[in-house]
């Protein structure tokens, strides 16, 4: 399929001001070979099921340039650790164009490792293998847990050296997002006091992604609340589920609430909610039981930037209602974890109890929640929940008390254990898992990397076939140093 005349093909953000990007034209890499193709994710725009290896994959990988992209180099600005950075931009990646799927909705094709632009700094405007990999692989776990992310269609290796604390290779993530817009957007236009400019983009975020929020009484208010819920779902099921983001920058903020710019991350082994999964966090500022503050914080400075646009007071109740939403997507999300449809009292201290039982013993977290939606299979069950845990009385004490609560529910032990075992995973990406098809994949063989887009895809299902991902880590696996290096 040489041909883009049938796709569906758009330059909404192009269409904007100079101050908005700048146009950019990828430098390719030496000798690209796909990697991975997501072809399932690929016929949704009408692309080929198979790697392309005609014109169109050349064009993919920004090796010949097509009238029918437009690459530019997004501008934005953010926090970055708490301190604001003017100097930020798409350093590595370019919006090729914009993309209409079967169900008319709009994503942004986005080229990562295109080289450099004029917001590289310091950068080469490059990516690396196993950073790539790592990418391409969470966004479609995240995508198989039912956690609102970005996607990728594919990945090139190539032969060209980027050198990093050693010489590795250069990669291509081809990445598919509804928006590329930041929180850092705002941020810059605030800070540069284009004022014309912030209030463009707000009317540009209502048209294309708020649409409903047009008709508000407050549009714009309308809109930042729409942030504020998008972005409280994103953190309750980022909690649920056990995922540490690592880089929560307001400039890794989608203003859409997808998880967005995987980096260091990680899902929790052990229950620690202290665990700190970028190696470069020295202050612990992103570790798991920060994000949720983190993300009001985040929203506060987009509320600021914001402040041109909407009274300060309206933004105050905005920013209020995360903590709510937050409370109330994350109950919900724990209850139906344990299976409970029904409210009762004390429930709250039945999932803090649950919490302190796992980080006393220092339990796998994903592991034991899978076990718990076994309880269906009877004493044999309930002992296999008991052995996950040193402290064998305190979990009995616990199952005791779930067990008694449980009864209160008006299905069935099978009913609801046949519910909780669609919403406790028994596969994550764990990151020795992950680590073992880079080092694989590092060597040329990208078999491993297959099988886990292959596993995760489907995290909930038993995959028996299988089996041997669910292991619990091995040592070394608990404590992989992961940083910002990539």
């Amino acid at each position: 399929m040489a041909d883009l005349s049938s796709l569906r093909i758009s330059h909404r953000f192009s269409q904007l001001p100079a101050a908005f990007y700048s146009h950019v034209q990828p430098q390719p890499l030496d000798n690209t070979q796909w990697i991975a193709w997501n072809g399932s994710f690929a016929t949704e725009f009408g692309l080929p099921a198979q790697p392309p290896t005609d014109a169109l994959k050349h064009w993919l990988a920004g090796e010949v340039t097509t009238e029918r992209f437009n690459p530019l180099a997004m501008k934005y600005a953010g926090h970055q650790f708490g301190v604001y950075n003017p100097d930020l931009g798409d350093g590595r990646g370019l919006l090729l164009a914009e993309l209409t799927n079967n169900q008319g909705e709009v994503f942004d094709l986005h080229l990562k490792g295109a080289g450099l632009t004029p917001y590289s700094r310091m950068g080469d405007g490059r990516a690396v293998l196993r950073s790539t990999i790592r990418e391409y692989l969470c966004s479609e776990a995240m995508a198989g847990l039912g956690i609102a992310t970005t996607r990728s269609l594919g990945m090139l290796s190539s032969d060209t050296p980027v050198f990093r604390e050693k010489q590795e290779s250069g990669a291509l993530l081809l990445r598919m997002a509804q928006t590329h817009i930041r929180f850092g957007h705002f941020e810059h236009f605030f800070y540069t006091n284009q004022l014309a400019e912030l209030r463009l983009l707000a009317d540009k975020v209502i048209e294309w992604y708020w649409p409903e929020c047009q008709n508000a009484e407050q549009p714009y208010l309308a809109m930042f609340e729409s942030i504020v819920e998008a972005t409280a779902k994103m953190i309750a099921d980022w909690q649920a589920v056990g995922f540490c983001h690592g880089v929560m920058n307001t400039d890794n903020m989608s203003i859409l609430g997808q998880t967005f710019d995987y980096g260091p991350f990680a899902f929790l082994d052990d229950y620690d909610p202290h665990y700190i999964c970028n190696h470069s966090d020295y202050q612990g500022r992103y570790r798991f039981d920060q994000q949720p503050r983190i993300a009001l914080w985040n929203l506060s400075a987009l509320a600021h930037s914001l402040s041109p646009l909407i009274d300060k007071s309206l933004l105050e109740q905005g920013l209020a209602q995360y903590e709510v939403k937050l409370g109330r997507f994350f109950s919900f999300n724990m209850r139906a974890k344990l299976g409970l449809q029904t409210k009762q009292q004390g429930d709250s201290e039945l999932f803090q109890s649950l919490f302190d039982l796992l980080q006393q013993n220092q339990t796998d977290y994903t592991r034991f929640m899978r076990q718990l939606s076994m309880l269906d299979g009877g004493e044999r069950a309930q002992q296999a929940v008991l052995d996950l845990c040193v402290d064998r009385e305190s979990a009995s004490s616990w199952l005791n008390r779930y067990m008694q609560r449980c009864e209160l529910e008006p299905t069935s032990a099978t009913e609801r254990c046949a519910a909780m075992r669609l919403v406790n995973p028994k596969y994550i990406l764990r990151n020795y898992l992950a680590q073992l098809a880079i080092d694989k994949a590092e060597q040329g063989d990208f078999s491993q990397v297959h099988t886990l887009v292959t596993i995760l895809s489907q995290p909930y299902q038993e995959q028996p076939e299988h089996s041997a991902y669910a292991n619990l880590p091995p040592d070394w696996g608990k404590s992989m140093e992961i940083s910002c290096s990539s």
